[in-house]
């Protein structure tokens, strides 16, 4: 089942497959300028959040706690920003938005891992993070040290 919700949202380039729940799907964001920058996806094609279901705010409610939870424990993270924008589904002459997260890790201090430095340069304020890639094996390493402290 995770491979055709998997397929069906390749084209948002939410990222890479982190885990997914009975009604959500996690990913590593593209831009990893904040060390942990994730997309919480819904499985189901819905657009706005009036329309989420009690049982998807509750199994939202227990990624949100996994994941602040992990990343406290990965990399000390100082604080969180949570944010379902859609902004540009909306560019489109004919918008089809689908629900998803953004999950962005604030740092008050550096963060090395894997020999790279993250530095939170805008903490505090909400100016635009600049985007930043990194190699695919450090990816699956941040992957692999956010999945340590996630119960499912």
């Amino acid at each position: 089942m995770k491979k055709d919700h998997i397929n069906e949202l390749k084209d948002h380039n939410y990222g890479n497959f982190i885990f997914e729940t009975p009604y959500w799907i996690v990913f590593l964001a593209p831009n990893q300028s904040n060390i942990g920058t994730s997309v919480v996806a819904l499985k189901r094609h819905y657009g706005t959040l009036d329309g989420l279901k009690d049982e998807e705010w509750l199994d939202f409610a227990k990624i949100v706690k996994q994941l602040e939870y992990s990343l406290k424990k990965a990399f000390n993270t100082t604080m969180f920003n949570w944010g379902a924008l859609m902004n540009t589904d909306y560019m489109k002459e004919n918008p089809d938005p689908r629900i998803h997260w953004h999950f962005i890790p604030r740092y008050r201090h550096k963060v090395e891992f894997e020999g790279l430095v993250f530095e939170d340069k805008y903490f505090g304020s909400m100016h635009p993070r600049p985007v930043r890639s990194v190699p695919d094996n450090v990816r699956k390493k941040i992957i692999e040290k956010i999945k340590e402290n996630i119960e499912l």
